[in-house]
């Protein structure tokens, strides 16, 4: 399969992206030797399945659907079970970050991603037209926005699933995290969310800043509010001599520090990425949420737009 790279740039910021899964596969800033996240140095090597969704925009529904199913207006619909063989992740086994979108417009400092999925697709009901358009603006900041629509009624969820790594060091455990998250959502043992509890008292109380572990798992959804708001600053990732700030629309952020990397395959610069070596922060909604009542919304219908702004801000020093 032939892919292409895409570079944008702007105000310090270069960003190479790919059309496997819209994916961004590099991103530098002006003065620092190192890349800001992981990425693979063949495209080849995205399409053969060594990326772990390194940069991918993840859906139609990002993050796990329990038991690979869902009842919408009274219809169960049967998804994928790409995950376990019994749960849905991240759309499905040909979900969005494994699909070749097309380049609907590409300049100087923003290009466009757009996908076509199919009623039916696996298994979610309604054509759906997808597009992502990312942006280097000011601040340095990349900008990543998303927009859906469909011909019937469905779900979407769609996440940027970049991993991070600000310091150029083998993994993350000299970065420390910050969110603005009184709530996270437990899981059991295939990741599903079992409920919703208070993170003070817990590992996942980072409200006022913590250093990443650099061992064991971290990968769950820390709860931001209870559905979309106006763009707002809900992280800060820092490392020594460089911080990066999160803001999204979204209501949750899911934290997933790259316990089971392991690529075979080189990365960016030749590098290796073993465990921890990045930590991806994925603005989103709650995952598994169109089986809980109390979970924010993801239901879209025709004539409505599905719409999600993320932006990651860095500032040296």
């Amino acid at each position: 399969m032939d892919l292409n790279r895409y570079a944008i740039a702007g105000h310090g910021l270069t960003a190479t992206f790919t059309e496997w899964g819209a994916a961004l596969v590099d991103l530098r800033l002006d003065g620092m030797a190192h890349p800001l996240v992981l990425g693979l140095d063949r495209l080849e090597d995205y399409a053969a399945g060594h990326s772990s969704y390194m940069g991918a925009t993840a859906g139609r529904f990002a993050n796990r659907i329990a038991e690979a199913r869902f009842t919408l207006d009274g219809m169960e619909n049967r998804l994928d079970p790409n995950f376990q063989d019994r749960h849905s992740l991240h759309g499905g086994s040909k979900g969005t970050g494994k699909r070749v979108w097309s380049v609907a417009r590409h300049e100087a400092a923003t290009i466009t991603f757009a996908l076509d999925l199919a009623d039916g697709e696996m298994g979610y009901p309604g054509a759906m037209r997808i597009e992502a358009r990312f942006a280097c603006g000011a601040g340095p900041t990349l900008r990543v926005e998303y927009t859906a629509t469909c011909d019937a009624p469905t779900i979407v969820n769609l996440a940027h699933h970049s991993y991070w790594n600000l310091d150029g060091t083998a993994d993350v455990s000299g970065h420390s995290l910050t969110v603005k998250a009184d709530r996270y959502l437990p899981v059991d043992e295939g990741l599903i969310p079992t409920g919703v509890a208070d993170v003070a008292g817990t590992a996942f109380d980072f409200r006022a800043g913590r250093m990443l572990p650099g061992e064991g798992l971290l990968d769950h959804n820390l709860c931001l509010g209870d559905a979309q708001e106006p763009l707002r600053d809900v992280a800060v990732l820092r490392a020594r001599g460089l911080s990066m700030t999160v803001a999204t629309t979204e209501p949750g952020l899911q934290v997933y520090d790259g316990a089971k990397l392991a690529t075979s395959v080189p990365g960016l610069d030749g590098r290796r990425y073993g465990a921890h070596a990045g930590v991806a922060l994925e603005p989103q909604c709650w995952p598994d949420a169109p089986n809980h009542t109390d979970f924010p919304d993801c239901v879209l219908r025709p004539g409505e737009t599905y719409e999600q702004v993320t932006t990651f801000t860095f500032t040296k020093g």
